[in-house]
């Protein structure tokens, strides 16, 4: 068994433009003073990091990696949720996903998949120069609005949607190899990956790719009553990151799973600080260490209620607690007695 990393700290909910999270230095400076030993970069913020200079200079991802040890802090992962969320859209988001892209591609769907490709090949070529071995990302979506449709999904509509999907993602995850990097899929609702099902449809389709791994994250499977320890039974091969968030799931006789279409804070499920919504992470450190999961904890702030201050202030106390120091001992080694062979047939009764 391996003992858990930790921990980390996302740092895409905390990038701002005011100080000091507008920059690498100062956000290091500030989740150092914490007590964070790691920090989660989203490759698509360049207040942060710039991903293209990042794959073409190992002397740029040298300084980055020196500014962070200034501060006695490593790199986890990379992370690329936006460009893999822009690889694949349905039209229904075209004008949100946008808002994600650079100027000279919105309006034009073929182009800004394009870009977003072209961003996730960056990142892989970047996390290799900068020692890293996973990369989180979003599957994107183009089967989404048809979860639950009236009318009726039309035969073939899903398999030609993951057939695409996978058509898609092949080429990256290729790259991903040639980097030696691991590409985790956050399971996450509103992505076409958002469940083991659809994880299981879309790496039969990359031919089980030995690249294709989940980032994991339970938040999402208590707004969708999944059972989160079962999947980690299920799926432990393919866990390489983690996301240490919490939620909770409150339906009443006025709404449930969906939400109707109410804010955060008004919804039946809600993501939490962490300690505050009902994510057993007990059970998931315990089931993570027997597994020999050796990533990162990375605590990823959202909650309708509590500061982002205060939740990675707390969130720092709450990874220790849980991460659990592995032995090197078993309990009951004091009451061992040798015993040889001819003793062995004595217990069992053996002539």
């Amino acid at each position: 068994m391996k003992t858990i990393q930790g921990p980390s700290i996302h740092l895409a909910q905390f990038s701002d433009v005011a100080a000091p999270f507008n920059d690498l230095p100062s956000i290091a400076a500030w989740a150092a003073q914490l007590g964070y030993k790691a920090v989660q970069l989203p490759a698509w913020d360049e207040r942060l990091f710039d991903v293209k200079l990042a794959a073409e200079s190992q002397a740029y991802c040298d300084q980055v990696r020196g500014t962070l040890a200034e501060h006695g802090l490593v790199i986890s992962e990379l992370t690329t949720h936006i460009f893999g969320q822009l690889l694949a859209v349905h039209p229904a988001y075209d004008v949100l996903c946008d808002g994600f892209a650079p100027p000279q591609v919105r309006g034009n769907p073929a182009a800004r998949t394009a870009w977003a490709r072209e961003r996730l090949l960056l990142a892989a070529r970047a996390s290799r120069r900068l020692g890293l071995t996973e990369m989180g990302t979003f599957s994107g979506a183009l089967a989404w609005p048809y979860l639950f449709p009236f009318p009726q999904r039309p035969p073939g509509l899903i398999e030609t949607a993951f057939d695409e999907l996978a058509r898609r993602w092949l080429p990256i995850l290729d790259a991903c190899d040639e980097n030696g990097v691991n590409l985790c899929y956050e399971i996450h609702p509103s992505e076409d990956l958002h469940d083991g099902v659809t994880f299981e449809m879309f790496h039969e389709r990359v031919g089980g790719h030995q690249r294709c791994a989940i980032l994991f994250d339970p938040s999402h499977f208590v707004l969708q009553q999944l059972n989160y320890l079962d999947y980690l039974d299920i799926y432990k091969d393919h866990i390489r990151m983690f996301h240490v968030k919490d939620a909770e799931f409150n339906p009443s006789g006025r709404q449930g799973i969906y939400g109707g279409y109410q804010s955060w804070e008004n919804r039946a499920g809600r993501f939490r600080s962490l300690g505050d919504g009902q994510v057993d992470f007990k059970a998931i450190f315990s089931k993570l260490t027997q597994y020999d999961y050796a990533g990162w904890a990375t605590v990823e702030w959202e909650c309708c209620l509590k500061h982002p201050d205060q939740g990675a202030r707390e969130g720092v106390d709450f990874v220790n607690r849980h991460i659990i120091e592995v032995t090197d001992k078993v309990f009951d080694d004091f009451a061992g007695v040798p015993v040889d062979a001819a003793q062995l047939k004595q217990l069992l009764g053996i002539a």
